[in-house]
């Protein structure tokens, strides 16, 4: 009997013991219990695929340094193309989930399918099942939104930015506002543009980290 009661003394003490050391695994490694870094899966268009500028110098290369930096295991995939609508992204995500199954999902999409004109019936339907289906996936989901240029109407660039408020709100994502906040609403913005207009130049880009950093942070611990 002293036996018995022995041994279920030492297996309780066992168990605390272990539920001790994951919350402390868990707290100090951003949820990686297994030796493998979390994946941060960026999905989004050549404003995160660097068009025209350097390699490494866009602002999901200095999201991966900021990350070094501060010794937050984690390993970003960028699976963004230059050109990628919410109709593109919607068929190459499912594949990716299963590929990298990420903790961190961020889309950024939603501008080109406005260029070709769109119905934006269709890219908020899209970019919800993309929302949908990553936290399905067990990810957590960052929004980033843009803005339309004046000339496409007053109406049409307020139904435009509300769009990514409420696939945010209804498929509970973290929503960034405004990707090009500080480098497009900002006097003599267009200093910070490549001749196009449409892409920002490699100095914004700490800019452009800095909107997504402020949003993705919370999400790391």
């Amino acid at each position: 009997m002293e036996n018995a009661a022995g041994n279920r003394t030492r297996r309780q003490l066992l168990k605390q013991c272990t539920l001790i050391a994951l919350a402390v695994i868990g707290g100090s490694a951003f949820g990686a219990l297994e030796g493998t870094a979390p994946v941060i899966l960026v999905v989004g268009y050549s404003l995160s695929a660097e068009y025209g500028i350097a390699r490494g110098k866009g602002w999901v290369a200095l999201l991966e340094q900021q990350l070094a930096e501060q010794k937050i295991s984690a390993k970003v995939v960028n699976a963004s193309i230059s050109g990628e609508t919410t109709s593109g992204g919607r068929s190459r995500l499912p594949a990716l989930l299963k590929r990298h199954a990420p903790a961190i999902v961020i889309l950024e999409l939603g501008s080109n399918d406005a260029l070709r004109g769109f119905p934006l019936a269709m890219t908020r339907d899209n970019l919800a099942f993309m929302a949908r289906s990553a936290r399905e996936a067990g990810a957590r989901v960052i929004l980033l939104g843009m803005q339309m240029p004046p000339n496409y109407g007053r109406k049409y660039a307020a139904d435009f930015v509300a769009m990514f408020t409420d696939v945010a709100h209804a498929e509970r994502a973290t929503l960034v506002p405004f990707l090009l906040r500080g480098v497009a609403d900002v006097p003599n913005a267009e200093a910070n543009f490549q001749p196009d207009r449409i892409h920002p130049r490699q100095e914004a880009q700490p800019t452009m980290l800095a909107n997504v950093w402020q949003a993705l942070k919370p999400l790391l611990h």
